[in-house]
């Protein structure tokens, strides 16, 4: 089974971005997202942004996780 997780790209670096997953920060590849910009939301999957998504979806996504993992990443 494979799984994109939500973050939100906190700064931008050429190619890459600092995001933010649950609370996590790490760097991500942004190459498959058009002009992406600080705070935006976006999926990602196997260290690389693969889409933008609303606010909503990317609170929605991050309620889910944090049930079924227990609040472990809030």
């Amino acid at each position: 089974m494979c799984i994109a997780v939500p973050g939100e790209i906190k700064e931008i670096m050429w190619t890459k971005a600092r995001v933010d997953i649950m609370g996590v920060e790490t760097t991500v590849n942004i190459q498959l997202i058009e002009n992406p910009k600080n705070g935006e939301y976006v999926l990602i999957h196997a260290g690389c942004a693969i889409e933008k998504i609303h606010k909503e979806y990317f609170d929605d996504l991050t309620d889910i996780f944090s049930q079924r993992f227990g609040g472990m990443y809030e």
